[in-house]
């Protein structure tokens, strides 16, 4: 940033978004636009139009690592998941004209409700709240994962054979980009050893099913009111077709009564009410069908993507191209992420 400009001015030029919006949605006597600044990956914008309010999603601003920031997977997504049995906010309208805002973005009504981040709401402090709020969480994930997604014609969204290995991969390249830029400030330990283990014990075999990518506590929204119910589930750039357990272990990385974030990880968890994570297992299991195998194996890989998206975190920060407080905090937190996952490798944690 240089000069006067906020971060904001490099997400929206508010002029040409203007114009775009009266083109498309008609005129507004109400315009506002602000930059939430809760999400730490893809970028999330309340926009006020006359007497509608959306949500803007768009990718950060300044390079990224290809392939990372899908908004228009996400659209998609949310778009054949209407009437199902998976919640979602209701699309607006898309647009792939980066010249109109600097990249792609959509637009979707925006819901009433809590994400559950850094606090749980005061309406849900009991013990019957907070399991219903884990119930949800795994409830939810089920019907994701039993969706019969050939019927909502996203049969063509992705490649499920081969998923969980590209995904090693994948992760390992996303990091290596990011680790460009930040190798120079300090060294991260393990994460070639733990890259190598996962490749030689990915699963011979999983189950295929649409999966969320990105499922965890705050990228669910909860409706107003009692008891705990998901309105919404949200961050859908990386939905696709693949294993199912990615997801769960991916999760439950989250989902740890001794979080390796406080500001990414809730810290409430220990609780009376909040399940174990033994108990969302076997909540999963009986909800999907699907057995929660390899355990070790699928938070191992949650932890080494968990790696791979902070280090990109601080990679943006370095370049500058974010104004996220939290991005500093990479500088110490990747190494402990990869830390744990070592001694899971090493069998001196357990799942």
């Amino acid at each position: 940033m240089t000069g006067n400009e906020t971060y904001l001015d490099q997400l929206v030029d508010e002029d040409t978004l203007r114009a775009y919006l009266t083109s498309t949605l008609g005129e507004a006597d109400r315009y506002r636009v602000e930059h939430l600044a809760e999400g730490h990956s893809n970028e999330t914008l309340f926009v006020t139009w006359g007497e509608r309010d959306l949500v803007m999603r768009r990718p950060p601003a300044g390079e990224t690592a290809e392939s990372a920031h899908d908004v228009l997977r996400e659209h998609r997504v949310i778009s054949a998941l209407q009437g199902t049995d998976v919640p979602v906010p209701t699309p607006v309208l898309a647009c792939d004209d980066a010249s109109v805002i600097g990249g792609e973005f959509y637009l979707m009504e925006r819901l009433d409700g809590d994400v559950i981040r850094g606090r749980e709401p005061d309406r849900f402090a009991t013990p019957e709240h907070r399991r219903r709020i884990a119930e949800e969480l795994i409830d939810t994930l089920a019907a994701i994962h039993t969706l019969d997604y050939e019927a909502v014609g996203l049969g063509d969204l992705g490649r499920p054979e081969g998923y969980t290995e590209r995904q090693v991969e994948r992760w390992g390249k996303q990091f290596d980009w990011a680790y460009e830029t930040t190798r120079e400030d300090r060294e991260v330990p393990h994460v070639g050893e733990i890259g190598e283990w996962l490749a030689a014990n990915v699963p011979e075999s999983y189950e295929h099913t649409f999966v969320h990518g990105d499922y965890k506590l705050d990228n669910v929204m909860f409706a107003p009111g009692t008891p705990p119910r998901i309105n919404a589930v949200m961050d859908w750039e990386m939905g696709t077709l693949g294993d199912p357990l990615r997801d769960v272990g991916w999760m439950l990385c989250y989902w740890d009564v001794d979080p390796l974030s406080d500001e990414l990880m809730p810290t409430f968890i220990d609780r009376p009410g909040y399940l174990d994570r033994e108990a969302l297992i076997d909540r999963y299991e009986r909800r999907s069908g699907i057995e929660f195998v390899h355990r070790e194996f699928y938070v191992v890989l949650g932890l080494y993507m968990l790696a791979a998206v902070c280090e990109m975190f601080y990679a943006r920060y370095l370049n500058g191209n974010s104004d996220d407080d939290l991005y500093p905090k990479m500088e110490t937190l990747v190494p402990r992420i990869c830390r744990r996952a070592k001694a899971l490798v090493d069998g001196k944690r357990t799942v």
